[in-house]
């Protein structure tokens, strides 16, 4: 009897879907500015039908593919980013959905394809809707773990200017970042240039400490931006740390608020930068439901849900945090920071605009970042002046009543949902925004109020711009203040108590674990705490 193969034996619909299961082909493509045709470099998302991702590869010699593939929890971040280059990626059959993002600048773009035997080719151009470095404005992030080698694709795919990766990462109590248990290969102060207006600084560290002398015994994490040599010091004490930093003209930020430690590091350490959208905000889900939600004050108003704190709860924590600082007297600038390379978020999600206006140089950008010349965002984009003078400017008034007019404009690529002008830690005035369509894309809205000052105070302005899923998305500009000869800034008692009860619960934990040094900066943060509370009396 004559043998059957299997496959003749298969009915011929089986026999095509079998065929086609087995079927591979390569997508080939490029991303190009749709105006002008010009390469371009972007992160890419390609995803099939049944959710599975894939990523692409460069087909130049001359061109690079990053791959990133994160998750935590829910929350899963996979994407290429590519220069500009043509790229590929071989895909089995089937239906694919890509999708291609730039920055906050450019419009992103979503194309369907399908797969079949043979090459599929697609061009998928880009749209720039708003240039700001045409307005005096360049991008930066200071909150980075991705290696170096990496960053010149990842920075130029999300159009981000200024990049400081913290290559010298220590985690335990005591130990030096010349030691440091996470560090990057060795990085020298030397400034790396991407091109003209794309640079990155590698001296950079993060003290981030979990153990003390072996044992589990979480303190938080700051970080050193800026310096000029490897730092040769464990934390705490961080007193020492700070002058040192200082001295070689470097900065020093605030990673998260809500670490045990940060309100003891604001009031002795000469802290600079306070990260305003921090690490826990991604473009995937919000994940950190219960990061520390017991710091959460009941004045701050933190939403929370049946999950714990939500997305705007985190924000508004976050905001009313700093409000609380600014209202002690403590001048920190805000900025920016993912940690992209540890968690599923592209590089410069949350970005920091500084402004240069016509000359853009890392010494001037870093210099704008310390004067607070600037705003930060997860989507929309700002242009405001008070009094014609940029964000990060000190009012001197005589005491008798002045107006204060807020001008300019806020950019958002979808509309936005409201505008506020912030005082003091309030809601001062919600603006309507007119949402204008651009004829570039997007839509702007005029800033235009005037405010009367009687007494010293502080300004901040900003706006929200919710995604088609409801999600928060705002931007925020650091402050304007204000000082009233002989009308200073008064701190409200409850503000200041819960600054005093977070350092004394901390002052009590140490007790018997962290040395005298060390517990003696949570002396000296209380006293200064103390010192605001007596101009309130």
């Amino acid at each position: 009897m004559r043998k059957t193969s299997m496959t003749a034996a298969l009915p011929l619909a089986l026999l095509m879907v079998a065929l086609a299961a087995g079927q591979e082909a390569t997508l080939r493509g490029r991303i190009v500015d749709s105006r002008t045709q010009t390469p371009l470099a972007a992160r890419l998302y390609v995803q099939s039908d049944d959710g599975t991702w894939y990523f692409a590869k460069s087909s130049s010699s001359e061109g690079a593919a990053v791959a990133y593939d994160k998750m935590r929890g829910e929350s899963i971040e996979r994407h290429t980013a590519v220069s500009a280059h043509p790229f590929q990626v071989d895909l089995p059959s089937g239906k694919y959905t890509l999708t291609v993002e730039r920055g906050k600048e450019y419009l992103p773009e979503v194309r369907e394809v399908e797969i079949g035997d043979k090459p599929v080719d697609v061009t998928i151009p880009l749209r720039r809707w708003i240039s700001m470095s045409a307005l005096g404005w360049y991008s930066g992030e200071t909150h980075v773990h991705r290696q170096v080698s990496e960053l010149p694709t990842a920075m130029s795919a999300d159009d981000l200017n200024v990049a400081l990766p913290l290559t010298y990462w220590v985690t335990q109590a005591f130990t030096p970042p010349t030691s440091g248990d996470k560090n990057s290969p060795p990085a020298k102060a030397e400034l790396i240039h991407i091109d003209p207006t794309h640079v990155i600084y590698p001296m950079n560290t993060e003290y981030e400490i979990f153990t003390v002398d072996g044992k589990r015994h979480t303190l938080g994490a700051i970080f050193a931006l800026g310096h000029k040599r490897v730092l040769d010091r464990g934390a705490p004490p961080i007193g020492p740390i700070a002058r040192q930093v200082h001295d070689e003209g470097g900065l020093l930020e605030l990673d998260k608020h809500a670490w045990p430690w940060s309100m003891m590091l604001v009031a002795t350490a000469e802290v600079d930068l306070y990260e305003l959208t921090n690490n826990h905000l991604w473009r995937t889900d919000f994940h950190f439901r219960h990061f520390n939600e017991q710091y959460a004050a009941p004045q701050m108003n933190v939403e929370i849900d049946e999950n714990g704190m939500t997305e705007r709860g985190w924000i508004d924590f976050t905001f009313n945090n700093y409000y609380t600082l600014l209202n002690c007297g403590f001048r920190l600038r805000p900025t920016a920071g993912t940690a992209s390379g540890v968690h599923p978020v592209p590089l410069g999600f949350g970005r920091v605009y500084v402004y240069t206006g016509d000359d853009f140089s890392y010494e001037a950008w870093m210099k704008g970042l310390d004067a607070g010349r600037s705003f930060v965002t997860t989507g929309p984009l700002l242009d405001v002046r008070l009094n014609g003078r940029l964000p990060g400017e000190t009012f001197m008034q005589p005491g008798e009543s002045r107006d204060y007019k807020f001008t300019g404009l806020a950019y958002s690529e979808r509309p936005l949902s409201k505008i506020e002008i912030v005082a003091e830690g309030r809601v001062l005035r919600t603006l309507e925004p007119a949402n204008m369509p651009r004829e570039s894309g997007g839509y702007e809205s005029a800033v235009e109020a005037t405010i009367p000052v009687g007494s010293s105070t502080w300004f901040c302005l900003r706006c929200w711009a919710p995604t088609a899923e409801g999600r928060p998305r705002f931007a925020h500009t650091a402050p304007w203040h204000v000082d009233v000869a002989d009308r200073p800034l008064r701190a409200r008692p409850e503000e200041i108590e819960y600054l005093i009860r977070r350092n004394q619960d901390e002052l009590e934990r140490h007790e018997g674990v962290l040395p005298k040094a060390a517990l003696d900066e949570y002396r000296r943060a209380i006293e200064k705490y103390r010192q605001a509370a007596k101009a309130v009396e």
